[in-house]
């Protein structure tokens, strides 16, 4: 059961020494509030704004049952000391195995499921909280100022924000379009109200977060066209069936990240190119580390999206739809640069120039919907907290605005360079110091770390794959 902290009667949270709050209730803040208490560690509040939210974040609650997850069963276990947890509790109801590419709605399940049973065994020694933080302060201990006045006093604090919503995409004023022209959430339900089978919608993006949209649009029932557009057209790579796991290298290869792609090309002669992206999983982060800011900088602007789509697979039966609807004619991936959208009517004429090409071309869509995915620029960032955190110095943007600075240990770097020993930071928000920190495998690893920290965890052992 989730406690509200209001001033109307709810509950006012002020916890002992042994005290630490999260921020955010999605899947870094729910992982870490659950290893706090299998650790035996101090006594936990974990604050989600959005109830529906809790445990299975954006990613897991706003999933359409056609929405599977790009990982198979058996690298999905939440824990890293128990890698076939997720697989048992697929069996136990019916509902798959390891090999299986499950619904995230199906996972979104699970987290609660654990999320529940932590949370009926804690013995009061974990608090579920709805509300939002609006304020936080860390001289002394931590205290946390909520929306409506309310405040939470603890020892230590850790922001689990997850992805900032994506931003605007340059060329485009949604307030200049027509009425429910511009769609800011690729996930929303009401996607494909109001549109007609002789529409063309519009896909700013040609990734996941596109391929999400294309999936819900036609499940939603829209028959019309959809145009996938962004800079290089590039698609997410599809894993194959019955593939067996990857064996990671145990060192990295020699060169820095500029090196990486001639690097894999090497390999993909030898092993194909989905091995040769796998097994490097153990030591990205570790090259990434050892890179300069004038290297990652160039890693993100020259191989990030060929990166990504090598990295970041399609589950067999998704890229099978995915190619379904291009064979029709329903789906069209492009490269190219949107330059503009005017209001025409109830539509609006999108104009968009193709990679190599000098001659725009306009579209008239009935939708443009923002696919460019998950934002982590916080100057950008129009969140009360976070705004609040940079105004008082307490967090500072890493050096590529990929979220905020943090140091190895998952610490807060404050504006004047020294770390906050009591407010730390996971998930999503940390790819600037970690890259590799945005999908399960990681951030269960992530979470594990600083739960022990936290935990003043002595032992060693079990520290996942």
């Amino acid at each position: 059961m989730t406690t509200s902290i209001s001033n109307g009667g709810g509950t006012r949270i002020a916890g002992p020494e042994d005290h630490v709050v999260i921020v955010g209730g999605g899947f870094s803040g729910t992982l870490l509030a659950i290893n706090l208490m299998r650790h035996g560690g101090p006594r936990a509040t974990l604050i989600e704004r959005r109830p529906r939210q809790l445990a299975r974040g954006v990613a897991y609650s706003a999933a359409h049952p056609s929405h599977l997850l790009n990982v198979r069963a058996g690298n999905m276990s939440a824990l890293p000391d128990d890698p076939d947890n997720f697989v048992r509790w697929l069996g136990e109801r019916g509902e798959g195995d390891r090999t299986s590419f499950v619904p995230r709605t199906t996972y979104g399940r699970y987290l609660r499921d654990m999320l529940d049973a932590t949370h009926a065994q804690a013995d009061g020694r974990l608090v579920l909280a709805e509300g939002e933080v609006c304020a936080l302060d860390s001289a002394g201990r931590i205290t946390l100022t909520m929306a409506d006045g309310e405040t939470v006093v603890a020892d230590s604090a850790v922001l689990a924000l997850g992805n900032l919503p994506p931003h605007t995409p340059p060329g485009l004023s949604p307030n200049a379009l027509p009425d429910r022209v511009y769609c800011p959430d690729p996930w929303a339900a009401d996607l494909a109200d109001g549109l007609r089978d002789d529409d063309t919608v519009v896909l700013v993006g040609t990734g996941l977060t596109a391929i999400d949209a294309a999936l819900l649009l036609d499940a939603r029932g829209f028959g019309g066209t959809m145009l996938a557009l962004s800079r290089r057209g590039l698609v997410p790579r599809r894993h194959v069936d019955g593939a067996s796991a990857t064996r990671g290298v145990s060192e990295k290869p020699q060169g820095g990240l500029a090196d990486l792609i001639v690097h894999v090309r090497a390999r993909t002669a030898e092993i194909g190119w989905r091995a040769a992206v796998d097994e490097l999983r153990p030591v990205t982060q570790m090259m990434w580390g050892a890179a300069s800011h004038a290297d990652r900088a160039r890693f993100l602007r020259h191989l990030r999206p060929y990166w990504d789509v090598h990295r970041h697979r399609l589950a067999p039966n998704v890229a099978d739809r995915v190619d379904a609807l291009v064979e029709s004619g329903r789906l069209r991936f492009v490269a190219g640069k949107l330059v503009g959208a005017v209001g025409q009517g109830d539509h609006a004429d999108l104009t968009w120039r193709p990679r190599g090409s000098i001659d725009p071309v306009v579209t008239r869509a009935a939708r443009i919907v923002n696919c460019t995915g998950p934002q982590g620029d916080l100057l950008r960032s129009d969140e009360p907290l976070v705004r609040h955190l940079l105004d008082s110095g307490a967090i500072r943007p890493d050096p590529l605005r990929l979220g905020v600075d943090v140091d190895a240990q998952s610490r807060a770097i404050r504006r004047d360079g020294s770390a906050d020993e009591r407010l730390h930071c996971i998930g999503p928000m940390t790819r600037g110091g970690l890259w590799e920190v945005v999908a399960v495998p990681d951030i269960r690893q992530q979470s594990w770390d600083l739960a022990r920290r936290l935990s003043n965890a002595q032992w060693v052992g079990g520290e996942g794959l």
